[in-house]
């Protein structure tokens, strides 16, 4: 890993107004997940089904949020060096466009890694103090829906660094960006084989609980999916900023 690469990462990110974007994806999943618990007049609060309202809350704000941020994100931080030919600036410097991508990756996957962890312990934190519920939440199957939902979110931004890297006009990216959240929400009404197609169909596989006839239900979230689609995007990262290594900057 190339530390001042990363450092310098962060200092651009001053004024790409990251942190707007942040609190935007934190405050729009926690909202949907609160309204889940709050629409429903069959939660019962005293029950430990009020925890998979929330989760089911997120399970739903998550995908219908974090792909077109995620691309907005990606974007804003590769877009200054094509608007600035920074690549070849870089370049001169001994950092090839494809150990750019990576710091660009490093960097904001940080960011990306906290955004979600905190608006999980946010729904977590409101479930308790703000709602009341009395049952013990099920912190196991919390952490493990987290873990998924953050993995899914780091494949997609990987994504998009790529995208936003190799093509010029970012409204190309942007566009998937919106592609990605139609299918990351249509996906949940997708046999688990469609849903393994896209990258954001994974989204449905980190479904961690959902409403059925009259309650909501935990549902069991598909650890080896999403470890392996993990591992595959890592690899894919891998080769092609290395081949980005390879071409002119």
């Amino acid at each position: 890993m190339n530390a001042p690469a990363v450092i310098n990462e962060f200092a651009k990110m001053r004024h790409l107004k990251v942190g707007v974007f942040g609190l935007a994806m934190v405050v729009a999943v926690v909202a949907l997940a609160l309204f889940a618990l709050v629409s429903n007049p069959d939660v019962d609060l005293g029950d430990s089904s009020a925890w998979n309202a929330l989760l089911a809350g997120m399970s739903l704000g998550i995908p219908l949020v974090s792909p077109l941020l995620l691309a907005v994100l990606a974007s804003r931080q590769t877009d200054m060096e094509h608007q600035g030919n920074g690549w070849l600036l870089q370049a001169t410097s001994g950092l090839t466009p494809g150990g750019l991508c990576r710091a660009k990756f490093m960097a904001l996957g940080l960011v990306v890694a906290v955004l979600t962890v905190v608006q999980s312990l946010l729904v977590l934190l409101a479930g308790k103090v703000l709602a009341g519920i009395l049952p013990p939440a099920p912190l196991g199957h919390w952490a493990g829906f987290t873990l998924c939902m953050l993995a899914v979110n780091l494949v997609v931004l990987a994504m998009h660094i790529l995208i936003s890297a190799k093509v010029e006009n970012q409204l190309v990216a942007l566009g998937i960006g919106v592609l990605g959240t139609l299918l990351a929400v249509f996906s949940q009404g997708l046999p688990p084989v469609a849903a393994h197609l896209t990258p954001w169909g994974y989204y449905s596989l980190a479904l961690a609980a959902d409403y059925d006839v009259s309650e909501y239900v935990t549902l069991p979230l598909a650890y080896p999916s999403i470890a392996a689609l993990t591992l595959v995007a890592a690899l894919l990262f891998t080769v092609f900023t290395s081949r980005f290594d390879r071409q002119e900057a």
